[in-house]
Parts: structure tokens; C-alpha cells; sequence
């Protein structure tokens, strides 16, 4: 059985039967005005993280969604659509595509502005979308990219960047490893299921973004996920693991190389009200502006002695330079 199969059956069983463990099922509820998230949904809440903010949904979007869950996501989305077909599903397992089908029948019970219509629920996967080209403005994936080896992740990847429209976005959240892990924890199935041999270090990440053609990544969030730990895991050592989220925007990359937002900021201090660098990027006096890795570096080059560089927060909220 290849790891693609294991993972179809670890999913399988968690439609057929919710299992509130399976995954760390951080994601926080949106508490929003007529929202009600069904408790089914709750429990099939299958990520290590946020994906979507409120703010990537404005001007009624095409959302396509990868990896279902109970359908909590997608009820989420469906709250800023509102219209017919306005969300896309896609599931490989048909068992977790009929429990969503119930879970938002649940849903309209709930909550009388939606209607199940709202979302198109399709079978399939993340290496192949039953998705037409340049047709979606948000993408999104929860806990499912690190399932997959590298070349099915390139792959990944890259078909989500196909269906999206120019200056669309991918926003994910994903686990993170800086250790090493040994051979048998990579290749261990269960594991790749749960999302967590599969883990990459963030630089890794990123890359595999960039290689795909995205010019602007935004890294919004960096936080405890799990411990692999040698009393339960073939490890001589603890190896901690992160969530990372991010989004991944579908701009032309520069040619000096994509904006990878990790939370830095710049702040001018000098006697002008202002610093210019003639480059697209004003700082007013003593006001912090966010600065993609690349900006953060240039204005370091300068060696001012009136520009300070933050550190990386692994923090960022939109308003940046570029």
C-alpha cells in the first residue's frame, strides 16, 4: 500500500467514524454574526491551522477549497459568498465528501442564510483539480501539502497555481521542522498521513512556492504544533514541529526575486520628515513599515546609521512595501 493509499484510509475512517484526535484541530471558530459552526463539523475539524482571513474574501471570490474535512472551512467561506457554486470542494475520498454533504445539510438547520447549494462539492485531488485554468481567486489547503513527497508536492503546487486567477492567492497552513528526522520517520506512512514526517524546514517551503511562479509570499503565522519525542517516535532526540501559515500570491516575481514577507519591519529615524529610497519604498519619520526579506536587506546594505531593521516575527498582516 503506497502512502497516497494509507492516507485515503486514514481519512476514510475519519469520515465514517470522527476522530477528534487525529489531527491538533487548532483552527479557531470564526465568531461571526449568524454564523453557527454545526458540532459535527467541530469534530471533523481535521487542520493544525488557520488558513483563509476574513480579509482575503472581500468582492465576492471564487473559492476552491482541497482536503474537505466535515466541511467547516467551506461553511466559513460560504459565510463571505453567499452564492450558488460559490465555494469548490475537493475530496479524493468519497466517504468524507458524503459527510460533508450531511454535515451541511445539518448547517442550513442552523443558520438561514446558507443553503447547500452554496458549495460544489467534487471528487478528486491536489495533483489533478477538477478545476478549470485561471478561474479561482482564493485557493486554499489545511494540513495536506505535507502528506506528500517531493515531486507530488511540486506538483501540488503547481496545480493550484494554474487555477488561479492573476494576483490570486494560495493561503495554507502547514507543519514545519528545522531537525532532521530519521529515514524510518520519513518513511513512514501513518506518519505522511497525519502530515508530519512530511514536514519541511520553512526556507524549504517557501522555495517550493517561489520555484512554482508565486512572487509574493506572506508568512502570517509561526506556531507550536507537536513533539516528536523518542519515548513514542523512532528519534534519538525531541523534534519539535510548527504551524506555519502562509499565503502565497500569484504576482509576477520581480527581477531582483520574490517579496517573502516574514514580519520585518523598517523604521526611519533620521532629521528629514522622511526617507525615500527612490525604489517604491517611503518611510515616514519614526513610523514602522513593513519591508518584505529582500527590501529589509537592501536597506541594511545602505549601512544608515538612521534606518533600524527588525528582526523576522514570522508575523505579518498585510500593508507592506511591495
Amino acid at each position: 500500500m503506497s502512502y497516497l493509499e494509507t492516507t485515503k484510509d486514514v481519512y476514510k475512517n475519519a469520515a465514517l467514524t470522527p476522530d477528534v484526535g487525529l489531527c491538533c484541530t487548532t483552527n479557531p471558530i470564526w465568531e461571526l454574526p449568524g454564523l453557527k459552526i454545526p458540532k459535527i463539523m467541530q469534530e471533523m475539524n481535521y487542520g493544525c491551522g488557520s488558513t483563509v482571513h476574513p480579509r482575503d474574501l472581500v468582492n465576492n471570490p471564487k473559492i476552491l477549497y482541497v482536503g474537505v474535512g466535515g466541511g467547516m472551512e467551506l461553511l466559513q467561506f460560504a459565510y463571505f459568498s453567499r452564492q450558488k457554486n460559490g465555494v469548490i470542494g475537493v475530496d479524493v475520498v468519497d466517504e468524507m465528501l458524503e459527510a460533508s454533504r450531511k454535515n451541511f445539510k445539518e448547517a442550513e438547520t442552523q443558520n438561514n442564510w446558507f443553503k447547500s447549494d452554496f458549495i460544489d462539492l467534487k471528487k478528486g485531488d491536489a495533483l489533478h483539480l477538477p478545476v478549470e485554468d485561471n478561474s479561482i481567486d482564493v485557493a486554499a489547503q489545511n494540513c495536506l501539502f505535507n502528506i506528500f513527497k517531493t515531486e507530488e508536492l511540486k506538483k501540488a503546487i503547481s496545480e493550484m497555481y494554474r487555477v488561479l486567477k492573476p494576483h490570486g492567492r494560495l493561503v495554507m497552513s502547514d507543519p514545519t521542522c528545522e531537525q532532521p528526522m530519521s529515514e524510518e520517520l520519513r518513511n513512514n506512512d501513518k506518519l505522511r498521513a497525519l502530515c508530519l514526517s512530511g514536514s519541511l524546514p520553512i526556507k524549504e517551503y517557501v522555495k517550493m512556492l517561489t520555484d512554482a511562479g508565486f512572487g509574493t509570499i506572506e508568512i502570517r503565522a509561526r506556531k507550536p504544533y507537536r513533539i516528536l519525542d523518542p519515548l513514542h517516535y523512532n528519534t534519538e532526540e525531541l523534534i519539535y514541529i510548527e504551524s506555519i501559515e502562509v499565503a502565497a500570491i500569484k504576482d509576477p516575481i520581480p527581477k531582483d526575486g520574490p517579496c517573502v514577507f516574514t514580519g520585518k519591519a523598517a523604521i526611519y529615524y533620521g532629521k528629514e520628515d522622511y526617507f525615500d529610497d527612490k525604489n517604491g519604498h517611503v518611510l515616514l519619520q519614526n513610523q514602522p513599515l513593513a519591508v518584505c526579506d529582500k527590501t529589509a536587506n537592501t536597506l541594511k546594505n545602505l549601512e544608515r546609521n538612521d534606518i533600524f531593521i527588525s528582526e523576522s516575527t514570522w508575523h505579518y498582516d498585510g500593508g507592506g512595501c511591495c
